[in-house]
């Protein structure tokens, strides 16, 4: 008789929280000013919903909205949106996906997910600088997130 071991049960994960929002933006907003470049930074949790967002008062205005939509496009696709780029090129494997969904998705640099261990629990983005500095700004509120925990 072969006994099987109880499978081990799922580890929780938590959500991205308020609090973890919060200092996502104030990250973003810290990094941002230390580059001089004037930004809108949004978080949105794992079902896409906005937790957080803060435009800096001589960010361009559509700033606000293009954050939101690669926030929203690294929290659907998993991934940050400057690695996504390239997919979206004429004859690449997501050529259409910018216009099939009903939510416009945005593939410029500056969205990238948030983790807690392996799940994915929400993302982060910047509009207002070029492309390569939303990333990295994006990237330097995460890597603080993270070092705060």
């Amino acid at each position: 008789m072969s006994v099987t071991a109880p499978a081990a049960a799922p580890t929780a994960v938590f959500p991205l929280t308020i609090q973890d929002a919060e200092a996502l933006v104030e990250a973003a907003r810290i990094a941002a000013e230390a580059v001089g470049v004037p930004v809108s930074v949004s978080v949105l949790d794992a079902d896409g919903h906005l937790l957080a967002f803060r435009r800096d008062d001589r960010a361009v205005l559509i700033s606000g909205e293009t954050s939101t939509r690669k926030a929203f496009t690294a929290l659907q696709l998993n991934a940050p949106t400057a690695d996504l780029v390239e997919a979206v090129q004429p004859g690449a494997p997501f050529h259409t996906l910018p216009t099939a969904l009903d939510r416009p998705l945005l593939f410029i640099a500056g969205g990238v997910p948030v983790h807690r261990g392996d799940r994915l629990i929400g993302a982060i983005s910047l509009g207002g600088g070029a492309p390569e500095q939303d990333h990295g700004i994006a990237v330097t509120a995460l890597r603080a997130l993270t070092e705060e925990r």
